[in-house]
Protein backbone atom coordinates (compact mmCIF):
# COMPACT_ATOMS: atom_id res chain seq x y z
CA UNK A 1 0.00 0.00 0.00
CA UNK A 2 2.82 2.41 0.83
CA UNK A 3 4.38 1.82 -2.58
CA UNK A 4 1.14 2.87 -4.29
CA UNK A 5 1.00 6.00 -2.15
CA UNK A 6 4.61 6.86 -3.02
CA UNK A 7 3.86 6.31 -6.69
CA UNK A 8 0.82 8.61 -6.45
CA UNK A 9 2.87 11.31 -4.75
CA UNK A 10 5.68 10.97 -7.28
CA UNK A 11 3.18 11.11 -10.14
CA UNK A 12 1.68 14.27 -8.67
CA UNK A 13 5.11 15.96 -8.51
CA UNK A 14 6.06 14.83 -12.03
CA UNK A 15 2.76 16.19 -13.41
CA UNK A 16 3.31 19.44 -11.50
CA UNK A 17 6.85 19.79 -12.93
CA UNK A 18 5.56 18.92 -16.39
CA UNK A 19 2.88 21.61 -16.14
CA UNK A 20 5.52 24.18 -15.18
CA UNK A 21 7.79 23.22 -18.09
CA UNK A 22 4.83 23.28 -20.51
CA UNK A 23 3.82 26.68 -19.14
CA UNK A 24 7.31 28.04 -19.80
CA UNK A 25 7.19 26.53 -23.28
CA UNK A 26 3.80 28.16 -23.91
CA UNK A 27 5.17 31.56 -22.86
CA UNK A 28 8.15 31.16 -25.21
CA UNK A 29 5.83 30.18 -28.04
CA UNK A 30 3.67 33.24 -27.34
CA UNK A 31 6.78 35.40 -27.64
CA UNK A 32 7.59 33.83 -31.01
CA UNK A 33 3.97 34.31 -32.10
CA UNK A 34 4.21 38.02 -31.34
CA UNK A 35 7.42 38.13 -33.36
CA UNK A 36 5.66 36.37 -36.25
CA UNK A 37 2.84 38.93 -36.14
CA UNK A 38 5.37 41.77 -36.28
CA UNK A 39 7.10 40.12 -39.26
CA UNK A 40 3.77 39.66 -41.03
CA UNK A 41 2.92 43.32 -40.41
CA UNK A 42 6.22 44.52 -41.85
CA UNK A 43 5.83 42.40 -44.98
CA UNK A 44 2.22 43.51 -45.52
CA UNK A 45 3.33 47.16 -45.56
CA UNK A 46 5.81 46.43 -48.36
CA UNK A 47 4.71 46.37 -52.01
CA UNK A 48 3.17 43.00 -52.85
CA UNK A 49 5.47 41.21 -55.22
CA UNK A 50 5.28 37.44 -55.75
CA UNK A 51 8.32 37.05 -53.50
CA UNK A 52 6.75 39.14 -50.70
CA UNK A 53 3.48 37.25 -51.03
CA UNK A 54 5.35 33.97 -50.65
CA UNK A 55 7.13 35.28 -47.56
CA UNK A 56 3.83 36.45 -46.04
CA UNK A 57 2.27 33.04 -46.70
CA UNK A 58 5.21 31.31 -45.01
CA UNK A 59 4.99 33.65 -42.01
CA UNK A 60 1.24 33.04 -41.67
CA UNK A 61 1.78 29.29 -41.86
CA UNK A 62 4.48 29.51 -39.19
CA UNK A 63 2.16 31.58 -36.99
CA UNK A 64 -0.64 29.02 -37.22
CA UNK A 65 1.79 26.20 -36.48
CA UNK A 66 2.79 27.97 -33.27
CA UNK A 67 -0.86 28.64 -32.43
CA UNK A 68 -1.72 25.01 -32.98
CA UNK A 69 1.11 23.89 -30.74
CA UNK A 70 -0.12 26.12 -27.92
CA UNK A 71 -3.62 24.71 -28.35
CA UNK A 72 -2.19 21.20 -28.16
CA UNK A 73 -0.39 22.02 -24.88
CA UNK A 74 -3.60 23.48 -23.45
CA UNK A 75 -5.56 20.43 -24.57
CA UNK A 76 -2.94 18.13 -23.03
CA UNK A 77 -3.33 19.80 -19.65
CA UNK A 78 -7.15 19.93 -19.89
CA UNK A 79 -7.38 16.22 -20.69
CA UNK A 80 -5.40 15.27 -17.59
CA UNK A 81 -2.04 14.80 -19.33
CA UNK A 82 -3.47 12.90 -22.27
CA UNK A 83 -3.94 13.92 -25.91
CA UNK A 84 -6.77 12.14 -27.73
CA UNK A 85 -5.72 10.48 -30.98
CA UNK A 86 -8.46 12.32 -32.88
CA UNK A 87 -6.89 15.64 -31.97
CA UNK A 88 -3.49 14.51 -33.25
CA UNK A 89 -5.01 13.29 -36.51
CA UNK A 90 -6.80 16.62 -36.99
CA UNK A 91 -3.49 18.42 -36.40
CA UNK A 92 -1.87 16.24 -39.07
CA UNK A 93 -4.65 17.02 -41.53
CA UNK A 94 -4.35 20.77 -40.99
CA UNK A 95 -0.55 20.59 -41.27
CA UNK A 96 -0.84 18.79 -44.61
CA UNK A 97 -3.41 21.34 -45.80
CA UNK A 98 -1.02 24.15 -44.89
CA UNK A 99 1.71 22.37 -46.83
CA UNK A 100 -0.62 22.18 -49.83
CA UNK A 101 -1.28 25.92 -49.57
CA UNK A 102 2.38 26.86 -49.57
CA UNK A 103 3.90 24.27 -51.91
CA UNK A 104 1.50 23.47 -54.69
CA UNK A 105 3.74 23.37 -57.76
CA UNK A 106 4.58 19.67 -58.16
CA UNK A 107 1.58 17.57 -59.26
CA UNK A 108 2.92 14.30 -57.83
CA UNK A 109 3.58 15.89 -54.45
CA UNK A 110 0.09 17.43 -54.44
CA UNK A 111 -1.45 14.05 -55.26
CA UNK A 112 0.51 12.31 -52.49
CA UNK A 113 -0.46 14.97 -49.94
CA UNK A 114 -4.10 14.64 -51.00
CA UNK A 115 -3.95 10.85 -50.62
CA UNK A 116 -2.46 11.27 -47.14
CA UNK A 117 -5.33 13.58 -46.16
CA UNK A 118 -7.82 11.02 -47.48
CA UNK A 119 -6.14 8.24 -45.49
CA UNK A 120 -6.27 10.32 -42.29
CA UNK A 121 -9.96 11.07 -42.86
CA UNK A 122 -10.57 7.33 -43.30
CA UNK A 123 -8.77 6.69 -40.01
CA UNK A 124 -11.04 9.22 -38.29
CA UNK A 125 -14.07 7.48 -39.80
CA UNK A 126 -12.89 4.06 -38.61
CA UNK A 127 -12.20 5.44 -35.12
CA UNK A 128 -15.71 6.85 -35.07
CA UNK A 129 -17.19 3.48 -36.06
CA UNK A 130 -15.11 1.52 -33.56
CA UNK A 131 -16.02 3.76 -30.63
CA UNK A 132 -12.36 4.09 -29.66
CA UNK A 133 -12.05 5.82 -26.28
CA UNK A 134 -9.25 8.03 -27.63
CA UNK A 135 -11.68 9.31 -30.21
CA UNK A 136 -14.59 9.70 -27.79
CA UNK A 137 -12.32 11.60 -25.38
CA UNK A 138 -12.52 14.59 -27.73
CA UNK A 139 -16.14 15.62 -27.39
CA UNK A 140 -17.92 18.91 -27.42
CA UNK A 141 -19.63 20.44 -24.43
CA UNK A 142 -22.95 20.08 -26.26
CA UNK A 143 -22.56 16.30 -26.02
CA UNK A 144 -22.12 16.59 -22.24
CA UNK A 145 -25.35 18.56 -21.94
CA UNK A 146 -27.31 15.97 -23.89
CA UNK A 147 -26.07 13.14 -21.68
CA UNK A 148 -26.91 14.92 -18.42
CA UNK A 149 -30.40 15.92 -19.55
CA UNK A 150 -31.55 12.32 -20.07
Amino acid sequence: MKEEQRFGIMKKYVNWALDIVLGILAVLILIFMIRQLIDIGTFINKPMTPKNLSIVMQEVVAFFMLFEFIMMVIRYIQEGHHIPIRYLILICITAILRQLMVLHGDAVQTLLLSVSILSLVIVLFVLNLSGNKSYVGFKSHADDGQKTDK
